[in-house]
């Protein structure tokens, strides 16, 4: 399935960590006086530039750690202490080593990218549209790879040549409007009808793992509304470019997407099903970009990831059983992301004038019977919403009486849920029979991992599910792609433009409704204005795209990171309806405007000497 295997040529992966500066990342790595000579070795040099996307400190898995705490998902388990890596858990510091990983693996994609751009035209053989497919992906990248630095760090240097020696290597910080101007005058170029080198989807099968026009436009929309909500991050006001022309700008790129031939998958399960299964687009054309891996750790191909690993659902370890496999090892997974209660909680509301739903009990398995009637009625509603079933953990896998030899049932969390799954689920998912469990708490025995099962609502991550992965399960391992770019994200960034731009415009509530339709919500009627309007889109993408590296930064540009952590505090503090792991876990939520941006990492403060400040409160 993959479109890109990422493998590199020894000599692109040597050193990738061996120096400080990133701007003498690589000049050793490749003989460029040797290399370039054909079609296959620019093919493998493109191969390259693209790998960084999987690195284990990019989407393979560190930058879970970096942007999965907003507030909708936490970092939590039962027991677990606090993580010693990323910002997840409000404890970073300027030597953290996941933010000096990613520092450094984008810049070595940058660097990479340059190289290529600088040889490309030595390739005597190559195929005319084929070198400008290869140059417009190449030129995409780089912008990507500035664009997710610019979201991190914000000032950041800016560099369009390789490195060729490492005399005079001290670089500045540029002013981020600079490298955004870079940033969309490169996307756009790339992906111009008449003039870019990019392929449609169409052109590529809809096969998201190489860069399409889709794929651009789609970010170019993602760009242009981040800037917009750069002057939070400032403490300014709004220019009139971030109040209007942003906004025209990221809905014109997003309407573009819709005439390339993408829809909504049948269901919202459907995406996800073949995520982890390994297939592209088998009911829609839904998916646009995916960071790609393969494998799972049995051959000397390593490129495998750790989505549905680190964040995903729980099971017992059955990966050292040769002969357990099967509905009987759905795949071992930490289990370190949990859904806040505020996540649970918007799958119970359908509109604004439902607040009064906010203050209902939902403990489902409550003895009072005025309780329990009220909690049923959130359930209809809830229940309404197939996400809710997919995205927070409906169920624990179990092993009855312990034995070690693999899964033998599923818990459900709630008394119903188990019908509501198994309806939805329509034999999607392994069978257990399930007819074995109640709603009763689970026996001692009944299962053999380091998990309680609570009538608590914060609940696991469920989204990426290893049970759909055709091997036998690595305990680290995964092939599960991650999806940076998909269309319900490209509906609902139309929706918020139109409504900044025009208020809530029929085309705003058919975006927004298409999204919601599919989910079997409740289409919202048009009688909303532009403040409950905006409010909706930003509970729908959460709804909608909740673990999916999206809310941390949709927060930032809202101007709402700061606030809208800080009002969970208490509530965690609490505990109750809490998965509390440590103790401490409403310290993660205490966070200050220092967490706006990342740290520029000390390792490069210390060689980069152009470099005399760190961001605000770092």
């Amino acid at each position: 399935m993959k479109a890109i295997k990422y493998t590199l040529v020894s000599m692109m992966l040597g050193g990738l960590a061996a120096s400080c500066n990133f701007l003498d990342k690589e000049p050793y790595m490749v003989t460029v006086d040797t290399y370039f000579n054909t079609t296959e070795e620019a093919s493998s040099f493109v191969t390259g530039v693209y790998a960084i996307l999987g690195q284990s400190t990019f989407y393979g898995a560190d930058y879970m750690y970096l942007n999965a705490g907003d507030d909708l998902a936490h970092y939590g388990g039962s027991g677990r202490a606090p993580a010693t890596r990323g910002l997840i858990c409000n404890n970073a510091t300027v030597s953290d080593p996941a933010v000096t990983g990613l520092w450094y693996t984008l810049y070595s994609g940058i660097n990479r990218a340059n190289i290529f751009l600088e040889n490309i035209d030595r390739v005597a053989d190559m195929d005319t549209e084929l070198k400008a497919q290869y140059v417009s992906e190449v030129r995409f990248l780089r912008a990507f790879y500035y664009f997710t630095l610019v979201q991190s760090w914000g000032d950041v240097p800016f560099k369009l040549e390789s490195t060729k020696n490492v005399v005079g290597l001290d670089i500045e910080r540029t002013d981020k409007q600079v490298i955004y101007d870079f940033i969309v005058k490169e996307m756009a170029e790339v992906a111009d009808k008449e003039t870019g080198g990019l392929k449609t989807a169409k052109e590529l099968g809809y096969k998201p793992g190489r860069i399409s026009k889709s794929a651009a436009w789609g970010m170019l929309a993602r760009v242009y509304l981040f800037r917009a909500g750069e002057f939070h991050r400032d403490n300014r006001a709004a220019t009139e470019a971030e109040t209007k022309t942003y906004y025209e700008e990221a809905l014109k790129y997003a309407n573009m997407v819709t005439t390339e031939g993408h829809g909504l998958a049948d269901d919202y399960w459907d995406y996800f099903i073949d995520l982890c299964s390994d297939r592209y687009n088998t009911t829609a054309n839904e998916s646009i970009w995916e960071a790609e891996f393969s494998g799972n750790n049995t051959s000397d191909i390593k490129a495998e990831g750790r989505i549905g690993n680190i964040i995903g659902l729980a099971a017992p370890d059955m990966s050292s059983k040769t002969d357990v496999v099967g509905s009987a090892d759905p795949g071992y997974a930490y289990e370190f992301i949990f859904a806040t209660p505020k996540l649970y909680r918007l799958y119970c509301i359908e509109e604004p004038s439902d607040a009064t739903l906010m203050s209902l009990p939902v403990n489902f398995n409550s003895k009072d019977a005025d309780e329990k009637a009220q909690a049923d009625e959130a359930r209809t509603i809830k229940l309404k919403d197939s996400r809710f079933l997919w995205n927070i953990a409906p169920f624990v896998y179990m092993e009855k009486n312990g034995k070690n030899t693999g899964v033998t049932g599923r818990k459900f969390y709630e008394e119903g849920m188990r019908d509501a799954f198994l309806e939805h689920d329509n034999g999607r998912s392994y069978s257990y029979g399930n007819t074995e469990w109640t709603s009763d708490e689970p026996k001692e025995g009944d299962y053999d991992y380091n998990s309680v099962f609570t009538t608590n609502i914060a609940r696991a991550c469920a989204k990426f599910r290893r049970e759909y992965e055709a091997d036998k399960k690595d305990k680290n391992s995964t092939a599960i792609n991650f999806p940076i770019l998909r269309y319900s994200d490209v509906l609902l960034m139309i929706a918020e433009a139109e409504n900044e731009l025009y208020g809530p415009n029929d085309n705003a509530y058919n975006k927004l409704n298409e999204v919601r339709k599919r989910a079997g919500a409740t289409e919202i009627s048009k009688y909303l204005n532009k403040d409950e309007f905006r409010q909706m889109v930003k509970d729908e993408r959460g709804r909608e795209l909740c673990f999916e590296y999206t809310r941390r930064f949709d927060l930032i540009r809202w101007g709402e990171y700061v606030e809208n952590m800080n009002a969970l505090y208490n509530s965690a503090r609490a505990g109750g309806e809490w998965n509390q792991g440590p103790t401490n876990v409403y310290t993660y939520f205490n966070i200050s405007d220092t967490y706006n941006y990342f740290p520029i990492p000390d390792a490069e403060i210390a060689v980069n000497k152009a470099i005399t400040t760190n961001n605000p409160g770092w």
